[in-house]
C-alpha cells in the first residue's frame, strides 16, 4: 500500500508548497498528490483552491494573476506558491506524483510537462497519476497522450466514476474514504488501482488498510 502524501504534508506544513512536499519526502512517502491551477501568464501553478484567500496574504482569483505576481504573494508560513514544473523539479522522480487538476486548461499544458520530465530527465510513467474531479480534463489528456496514468476523483457517485474511468482507460479510482467497504474495494480493484482520500485518524486509517487499497492520502502519512 502506497503511503501518499495529501499536498505534501499538509498537517505538518503550508499545503501545496516546495516546504511541505520537502517534509512529506522527509516522512519517507511513496507519494505526493498536489493540486494544479493555470495562471494569467499560461504556467501551471501548485495551490489548490481557485482563490487566493484562505491561504495566502491577497485575495482574488489564482487564474487572475500572472506568475510574476503569485510568486510575490505570500503563503502561510512565509513560503511561496510554487510552479509545477518547480515541484517536478524538486521530487525529481523520487516518488509517484499525483497531479490533480484542479483549473480549467490545465490538461494540455499538465501533459506537455510531464512528457518533457520523461523524455528530457528520466522520470517515468509509472511514476504519475493525473487525477481530477472534472471528467472534461482528464478526457483531454486522454486524447492528448494516452500513456498517461489518469485517475477519477469521486465524493458523490461511485457507479458513475466507474463508468466513465472505463471510457477513459483509467488506472486508478479515487474515492472518498468514506464511501468505501471491503467489497466495494474488492470490486473496484477487479479494474483499476485504488486511492483513498483523506484519511487522517488511527482508527479510520486501520479500517480501510484493512481493506486492502492500493494507496491512502493522507495530512499526515507518517500515521500510514
Amino acid at each position: 500500500m502506497k503511503k501518499i502524501g495529501h499536498r505534501g504534508a499538509k498537517g505538518h506544513l503550508s499545503e501545496n508548497t516546495l516546504e511541505s512536499i520537502k517534509k512529506a519526502l522527509q516522512l519517507g512517502v511513496d507519494g505526493i498528490e498536489i493540486d494544479v491551477h493555470r495562471c494569467a501568464s499560461g504556467e501551471l501553478v501548485v495551490f489548490h483552491d481557485f482563490t487566493l484567500d484562505r491561504m495566502t496574504n491577497t485575495s482574488g482569483e489564482i487564474s487572475k494573476f500572472t506568475l510574476k505576481q503569485l510568486k510575490k504573494v505570500e503563503v502561510k508560513g512565509h513560503c511561496q506558491i510554487p510552479t509545477l514544473s518547480e515541484v517536478m523539479a524538486f521530487v525529481n522522480n523520487k516518488c509517484l506524483l499525483n497531479i490533480e487538476l484542479k483549473g480549467q486548461d490545465t490538461p494540455k499544458e499538465a501533459s506537455r510537462l510531464i512528457d518533457f520530465y520523461i523524455e528530457k530527465k528520466g522520470w517515468d510513467y509509472s511514476n504519475i497519476i493525473v487525477s481530477s474531479f472534472q471528467y472534461n480534463l482528464l478526457e483531454t489528456v486522454y486524447k492528448v497522450n494516452k500513456k498517461i496514468p489518469l485517475g477519477v476523483l469521486t465524493d458523490t457517485n461511485l457507479e458513475e466514476a466507474v463508468n466513465f474511468a472505463k471510457t477513459i482507460n483509467a488506472y486508478s479510482i479515487h474515492p472518498d474514504y468514506t464511501m468505501l467497504t471491503e467489497e466495494i474495494v474488492a470490486n473496484l480493484k477487479e479494474d483499476f488501482k485504488v486511492f483513498t482520500w483523506t484519511v487522517n485518524n488511527l482508527k479510520p486509517i486501520k479500517r480501510i488498510k484493512s481493506y486492502e487499497v492500493d494507496g491512502i492520502i493522507s495530512d499526515f502519512p507518517d500515521r500510514l
